[in-house]
């Protein structure tokens, strides 16, 4: 009877060995078949203009968005003008996400009564996990036409004349929670400029920045720079701009100071005369506020 034991312990523990192999086996095999998951950056920027330019963000997949852009006049035309306060430019715009790498949006401008659209395609997301991707990378592809009279109506006036061109790619990193950053080249197309000495094309090259202060608020800040010697007709100059954004919940109030009149991209790189220096500040705000027009699967799925 002795000796039987040492045979009865071997083989439990022999088959509990089996069962555990098999076990890990198993696991190996599930784990084989189960794909890691990816990991997507969000609210690199809270709205998809960073101050006055755009961000990398696009409107989530099926919501469209109600933008309303404010800007005073300069803050050095006195208490006459109440520091600003008497003048207005105004755009109202209309953005939707089509799918999650592309939106659109339109909008129309107070100034010269201009009409602007734009594409934005998604191209990279930054992302951890299953697939790593260090940055965020836009290319955003629009136009404008303004429709006021014409300010010489007995020359040959063509309608071509009226329309300019951007193309921007913008290259944007989340650094953990509070801090991001954008690159974003641009390059503008105006059809017909002031002067045979102002450039049909103009480069500028921008950067912004957003710091999360609390949950709810951010500042940020937007600096096109304007390549030297392409726009001789007027005093133009770089944009800069800075600002604070405030998420209520529906809404994303933005208020802010810029040396930028222009509400799109086109005006903001090639209309920019305003200096900080001088006082040409123009003090603005822009609410956006959300509307799901189509709901996502996962959430119809759910009802």
């Amino acid at each position: 009877m002795k000796n039987k034991v040492p045979i009865v312990v071997f083989i439990i523990l022999s088959l509990t060995a089996s069962k555990v192999k098999a076990q890990d086996d198993m696991m190996n095999l599930l784990n084989q078949d189960t794909k890691p998951v990816i990991d997507y950056t969000s609210a690199t920027f809270k709205a998809t203009r960073v101050v006055v330019g755009q961000s990398c963000e696009n409107p989530p997949t099926g919501d469209l968005i109600f933008m309303f852009s404010h800007h005073f006049g300069a803050l050095n035309t006195g208490y006459d003008n109440l520091f600003g306060l008497k003048q207005s430019q105004v755009r109202l715009g209309l953005e939707y996400g089509a799918t999650s790498w592309l939106g659109f949006g339109v909008g129309l401008n107070t100034i010269q009564n201009t009409w602007d659209g734009f594409l934005k395609f998604k191209v990279l997301r930054q992302s951890r996990g299953g697939k790593r991707m260090p940055f965020t990378m836009d290319i955003i592809g629009g136009s404008s036409i303004f429709t006021t009279k014409w300010a010489i109506p007995d020359r040959k006036n063509y309608f071509s004349s009226r329309i300019s061109y951007f193309d921007q790619v913008i290259f944007a990193r989340k650094f953990g929670q509070r801090f991001s950053l954008q690159i974003m080249p641009t390059y503008v197309h105006i059809n017909l400029v002031p002067t045979p000495e102002d450039h049909n094309n103009v480069f500028s090259l921008g950067a912004g920045g957003r710091f999360k202060i609390s949950q709810r608020v951010a500042i940020n800040a937007e600096y096109y720079y304007l390549l030297p010697k392409q726009i001789r007709s007027t005093p133009a100059t770089s944009a800069l701009s800075v600002g604070i954004d405030i998420d209520t919940g529906g809404h994303i109030f933005q208020i802010f100071l810029t040396n930028a009149m222009g509400e799109n991209t086109e005006s903001i790189i090639t209309q920019t005369t305003g200096k900080w220096q001088n006082g040409n500040i123009f003090l603005g705000f822009n609410i956006s506020r959300v509307f799901t027009v189509v709901k996502p699967k996962e959430f119809r799925n759910k009802q």
